[in-house]
Formats: C-alpha cells, sequence, structure tokens
C-alpha cells in the first residue's frame, strides 16, 4: 500500500481505478476494507483512494491526544501525494465526520460528500467504546461490530465472514491508540457550521443505525442536504447491503453531475 507522511504520521492507503477521485474514509473499528465492495464498484468510473486512518489497518497507531482537524490534513495529504485536487469524500462514522470538516474547511477540494451516520455533534457512547478497547480488545472489538448492523446480520453467512475478516486482523490494532480516535472524533461539535456547507451532501443512515437522530438532523440543517434511509441495515450499511448502498451513492452522483457517463475505456 502507498504512504503518505505529510503530517508527521504514517497514512496508508489503496488507490484502484482511475478517472475522477473518490476518497473513502472509514469508521472506527474496522479498516478501509469496510469499503471492499466500493472500491470494487466505483472503480470502474474513478479513481479510488481508500484511507487507513490512523489508529488502525497498517496506519501509525497513535496513542499520543490529536485533533479531528489532525485527521482531516492526513487525508488532504494523502490527496496531495496523489496529485489529487478535488474529490468525492465518503465517510463513515468518524469518517463521516473527518468528511464534513473536510467539506466546510475546504469546500473548494472536495464535490460532494456521503456521509455514512452523519453525526455533527457528540455521542454519548465513547466512554463506553473506550473503556471497552482499552480493557479487553479482543472481547469488545467483536461485540462492538456487531452493535453496528443489523440485528440478524452477524449470524449470516455473509456477515459471519466479513465481520471475522476485521477480527483476523487484530494484532495490527492498540486499544489505547482506538481510544484516541475515539476522543478525537467526539470532541469537534459542526452542529452550528452546518448552515455554511457548499458542498453537496448525502447522509445515509440504516434503519437500525444508532446515528439515524442525528444523522437526520445533520442533513435537514445542510442547505439542500438530502438524507436517505437504507432499510435492514445497520450503521455499517455500506457493507450490509452493497447494492442498496451503492445505488443511493451512484443516484446522487449522477443527480449533481459528479457520476462519468460510461465506464472508463467504454
Amino acid at each position: 500500500m502507498p504512504v503518505s507522511r505529510a503530517t508527521g504520521v504514517a497514512i496508508h492507503y489503496e488507490v484502484a481505478g482511475d478517472g475522477p477521485a473518490m476518497v473513502l474514509i472509514h469508521a472506527n473499528p474496522f479498516d478501509h476494507c469496510l469499503w471492499l465492495y466500493q472500491v470494487a464498484h466505483f472503480s470502474t468510473w474513478f479513481k479510488i483512494i481508500a484511507i487507513d486512518i490512523r489508529g488502525y489497518g497498517r496506519s501509525d497507531k497513535v496513542t499520543e491526544p490529536y485533533t479531528l482537524r489532525e485527521m482531516c490534513d492526513d487525508v488532504i495529504g494523502v490527496m496531495d501525494k496523489e496529485d489529487v485536487g478535488h474529490a468525492v469524500a465518503m465517510g463513515c462514522s468518524v469518517g463521516s465526520a473527518i468528511a464534513m470538516m473536510l467539506g466546510l474547511d475546504h469546500p473548494d477540494r472536495f464535490d460532494g460528500l456521503i456521509l455514512v451516520g452523519g453525526n455533527s455533534g457528540s455521542s454519548s457512547r465513547h466512554e463506553q467504546r473506550i473503556k471497552g478497547y482499552t480493557t479487553n480488545l479482543p472481547d469488545y472489538h467483536i461485540k462492538h461490530m456487531h452493535q453496528l448492523v443489523a440485528p440478524t446480520f452477524p449470524e449470516t453467512p455473509r456477515g459471519q465472514y466479513l465481520l471475522n475478516m476485521f477480527v483476523e486482523r487484530e494484532p495490527r490494532l492498540d486499544g489505547e491508540a482506538i481510544a484516541c480516535v475515539f476522543r478525537a472524533g467526539n470532541g469537534t461539535d459542526m452542529t452550528d457550521r452546518l448552515l455554511e456547507m457548499r458542498v453537496p451532501t448525502i447522509v445515509i443512515n440504516g434503519e437500525f443505525d444508532h446515528s439515524l437522530p442525528a444523522g437526520q438532523k445533520s442533513a435537514a440543517l445542510i442547505p439542500h442536504g438530502i438524507h436517505e434511509i437504507l432499510p435492514g441495515t445497520g450503521h455499517a450499511c455500506c457493507l450490509e447491503d452493497p447494492a442498496g448502498f451503492d445505488k443511493l451513492v451512484g443516484d446522487f452522483l449522477a443527480e449533481h453531475g459528479l457520476m462519468p457517463a460510461g465506464p472508463l475505456g467504454v
């Protein structure tokens, strides 16, 4: 995987396809493979850049405090390394907070935002998450992932396969580094800034997503913001129903003239 060290933190990322850029920013407690279906689908039309945020995957496991804005700087550093002047940003959970801040702080560099979860403020769950990851990471990791999907998804063969894929990567993880991600994500409230958003934005929540009320609120405050609910899914709806999710994203991109007319090379 390529790596950017623009901020002094090693941020690894995957590149697939060619064309207009689409940057993917994953959620706690996954890595860039949260977007495996979207990489496979949208790389037909876009240059996909799927990032391992600090604390996850092959990126540095930073255990000193930092801010959400520093995580945004990591993304800008990756874009600069790839000579990407502007992109569509797609983020889930803390990734959606990063994408939201990027759209507010760098509107000239982002053509559209897809916010999965879409909470602009703080969450009452972060202290519980921090305690779980810093006291018993192996037990808490799978428990947390089960809470982020529809109740029946972990019992399906596909759900078991996908969630266990992330469990097998636990040797790369550090509980305190994960805690720092939660603290950074929970340390910034952008709600009062949402009326300033100039970048076309869609917020997508699963039917069982604990962030559904917050996502609806964010979409209502963003000028011309769109909100969609994906039935039968939870917080990680892009992994649970990729076909349904990708259609919502494709329709949004087409509506705003951001979807290329046909696959590259056709």
